[in-house]
């Protein structure tokens, strides 16, 4: 019971913590924070350190790394460093300056989603929910990044792309732009469908398990009327006799 207790405390801090990862790198994104200025950095690298510390303590104590490694990799992209401790240098493609720190954060934040996803799996209808908001987040940073557009215009990009009603007010035109714009068709689109069927599943479970309670609650009320009615059949037999 402690250690269920404990695997709980931890799970939730865990999930914790990758919000606020989470959180710190849209908003970045955003250009509503720096993260490499003070006290986003520090916060930053104090989740990482727990993050990567936690990792390398399961690494090691797995008795197949492998496996562990195969069956961990949002937990590996999440401990990725991204930040500017780590690179002080910058990659150039055909006129345009990618950020190396811009690019390692997207896949740490690809990471974060992925492992946060874990918390959500025993409930079908939050993880399609969380699911269908990361990849929207995940490709709005992706487009933000690759367009240099807002994150909150890149955000209505792939919301409105995801719905597959597609304004056009607003197109990718960069290769990464239009891979973001590929993933969020066959994901997004892929995992509004399975929201949309999970939330019709899970009204008519809760309708199928009304029905089922009224049922019960019939059953029972047929039970006790039959009961009464061998009651009142016994006392007219006695009465007779």
């Amino acid at each position: 019971m402690h250690k269920k207790f404990t695997y709980i405390v931890y799970q939730i801090a865990m999930a914790i913590l990758a919000v606020i990862s989470i959180g710190m790198l849209i908003a970045y994104y955003a250009k509503r924070i720096n993260i490499d200025t003070y006290p986003y950095n520090m916060i930053d690298n104090g989740i990482w350190l727990v993050f990567f510390t936690d990792y390398i303590i399961r690494l090691v104590i797995s008795p197949d790394k492998r496996e562990f490694v195969k069956d961990n990799i949002f937990d590996l992209l999440s401990i990725i460093p991204a930040s500017s401790l780590f690179f002080l240098f910058r990659i150039n493609q055909v006129g345009r300056t990618f950020q190396l720190l811009k690019l390692m954060r997207i896949m740490r934040l690809v990471g974060f989603t992925g492992r946060l996803g874990t918390f959500f799996e025993r409930n079908e209808l939050l993880y399609y929910l969380y699911i269908t908001i990361a990849v929207i987040m995940v490709a709005a940073a992706m487009f933000c990044i690759s367009e240099k557009v807002s994150y909150e215009t890149a955000l209505w990009w792939a919301i409105t792309t995801a719905t597959t009603i597609g304004y056009g007010d607003v197109i990718p035109k960069t290769g990464i732009g239009r891979a973001a714009a590929i993933v969020l068709m066959l994901l997004g689109i892929g995992f509004i469908g399975m929201l949309t069927s999970t939330i019709t599943e899970f009204f008519a479970k809760k309708d199928e398990r009304k029905v089922s309670a009224q049922l019960v609650k019939i059953q029972h009320e047929n039970h006790q009327l039959k009961a009464e009615l061998d009651e009142i059949k016994r006392l007219i037999q006695k009465n007779n006799h």
